[in-house]
């Protein structure tokens, strides 16, 4: 069975700070690595490949610097990188990311599964996983929580926040993997060992994909005008008291005040 994974370098969302008062957004200096939600897809190939056997491949769109976030991927079990070198960085929406990843997976292809984020850590479109499945004529599985593959048929829980749903399809299909499931392994110095001798691609957009940059320029859907961030005004109100049931009346006090909890009428 021939997996692929769907990884991005993205922005360590943990370190980006909002100015608070011109609303800017400090990236500079933020540091970037393999996507939090990404771990969490290899590690489901990865699973699917030791349950079932084959080979997992990953791709990333991203910028050069990215080569070395794979080293944790591949200890991780991955078994060949392929990382297109983004010609927008990082600034193209998602129309063109699929183009790009769509051209990827016929030219590496074919895959029997394709596993990918239900977002990305530092994006959050939710719409990669099902734009692609569109272009590549696949049915997708959206925000899986749990998969396994029996004799050529996909079996999935899906996690629809108020309930799951069980769903069977037939390979190939595109999976978009729920958030915190399947949470990444820990890796050995071994693991690390080994992942140094597994290949590293690095392609060109039109040297690889055979793709225009100024087509794909033409197919964008929205440009960026801005990027502001949210500044939270904490009220930082203190509760003083001797005992539990003190604080505890307090505490409903401010919160009949803020109209977060509503009083009797």
């Amino acid at each position: 069975m021939n997996i692929l994974a769907l990884v991005k370098h993205s922005l360590d969302v943990s370190e980006i700070r909002v100015d608070p008062a011109t609303r800017e957004l400090g990236t500079a200096g933020v540091p970037e690595r393999v996507g939090n939600i990404d771990k969490n897809v290899v590690e489901a190939a990865v699973s699917l490949k030791e349950g079932a056997g084959g080979t997992v491949q990953a791709l990333c769109l991203g910028p050069a610097a990215a080569r070395d976030g794979f080293k944790e991927v591949l200890a991780m079990g991955v078994d060949e990188v392929t990382l297109i070198e983004d010609p927008f960085g990082g600034q193209a929406d998602a129309a063109v990311v699929v183009r790009i990843l769509e051209a990827a997976v016929r030219t590496r292809g074919p895959f029997d599964l394709i596993l990918c984020g239900f977002a990305s850590d530092d994006g959050y479109t939710h719409q990669v996983g099902p734009r692609l499945a569109e272009r590549l004529g696949l049915p997708l599985v959206s925000y899986a929580r749990k998969i396994e593959v029996v004799d050529g048929t996909l079996r999935a829980d899906r996690d629809l926040e108020d309930r799951q749903q069980s769903v069977t399809v037939a390979l190939p299909v595109v999976v978009s993997i729920a958030e915190e499931a399947f949470s990444p392994r820990r890796t050995t110095l071994m693991d690390a060992l080994k992942a140094r001798e597994k290949p590293i691609n690095i392609w060109q957009v039109e040297d690889h994909l055979s793709l225009s940059i100024a087509d794909l320029e033409a197919a964008r859907s929205w440009t960026l005008d801005s990027l502001v961030g949210l500044a939270v005004d904490r009220k930082r109100q203190r509760l003083v008291g001797r005992d539990p049931a003190e604080l505890a009346d307090q505490l409903i006090d401010v919160l009949l005040a803020e109209s977060i909890l509503g009083g009797e009428a």
